[in-house]
């Protein structure tokens, strides 16, 4: 099987999975560094497949106001689940957390035929929801190398084995400089969304991931950057507290879609035709 061949078996092994555990899926899309074209396989390093998955409550879920699922579900090959009721997952794209909105954007999705008709609107106007408030996504983008940066020395569990090997986190470092990349795209140059994923210094990148620099050089770059990151934001939105626009075509796709999908579920629930 070649790399794509790869990728969408494991997607769809995630998708199985939440169909066995009896979740009512719209779809599923693939999240991390196969959109970015930055995944890695050899024998010192190789990228899970993680992905996000969105789902619908029941209507007795509605009726009784039962909190909307939001949870991580982890895999035996520690790969990862997000899986969002739709209200969640349609409130957070409206956050424009890059972590999110790629989702919109991969080639790696599996969308259950049954809601096919309803959900493909979604991706056939990703643009508008991915800019519904650009202010917003710049101050996540630029908020996303802040956390890499306070995480890249950090000893948290999953990454503590990295910090005794490099005195650092590579994958952190390739966060905070991707980061840097897709803001420059998407607030100064005004690229498509799509394109903004993909960093033009892919190799370079990757080569970070594995762990090229010394500590005393990453440290110094993952600082450069971050600076340069938030002076990128600084200077797309400014100082002042004037309001954001808001793109209001993009707020009307996600309520019309999240609606539509809601009484199709409800309806049959109810067995009304």
């Amino acid at each position: 099987m070649n790399r794509e061949e790869k990728i969408m078996k494991r997607v769809q092994e995630h998708y199985d999975y939440l169909k066995q555990k009896g979740y009512e899926i719209v779809f599923l899309a693939l999240q991390g560094s196969q959109n970015y074209e930055l995944d890695v396989y050899d024998e010192n390093y190789i990228s899970d497949v993680d992905t996000k998955a969105v789902i619908l409550p029941s209507f007795e879920d509605f009726v009784y106001n039962r909190e909307p699922k939001s949870k991580t579900l982890v895999l035996e090959n520690n790969e990862h689940i997000d899986v969002k009721d739709i209200r969640v997952m349609f409130e957070t794209y409206k956050k424009q957390n890059v972590n999110f909105i790629e989702t919109l954007f991969t080639e790696f999705k599996i969308v259950n035929p049954k809601y096919k008709d309803l959900v493909q609107p979604l991706f056939d106007n990703a643009e508008e929801v991915a800019h519904i408030n650009n202010n917003q996504a710049i101050r996540c983008m630029a908020g996303m190398s802040k956390e890499k940066l306070k995480a890249l020395k950090h000893p948290y569990p999953t990454i503590v084995d990295k910090i005794n090997k490099y005195g650092y986190d590579p994958k952190q470092l390739h966060h905070i400089l991707r980061m840097n990349d897709f803001i420059k795209k998407y607030a100064i140059l005004r690229k498509p969304y799509k394109e903004c994923l993909i960093p033009d210094n892919k190799e370079y990148l990757i080569q970070i991931k594995k762990g090229i620099l010394s500590e005393e050089d990453a440290t110094k770059l993952a600082i450069e950057t971050d600076e340069d990151t938030y002076d990128v934001k600084t200077w797309a939105i400014g100082f002042d507290n004037a309001p954001d626009e808001i793109n209001q075509k993009g707020l009307d796709i996600l309520n019309k879609i999240k609606i539509d999908l809601l009484e199709k579920k409800f309806k049959e629930d109810l067995g009304v035709k």
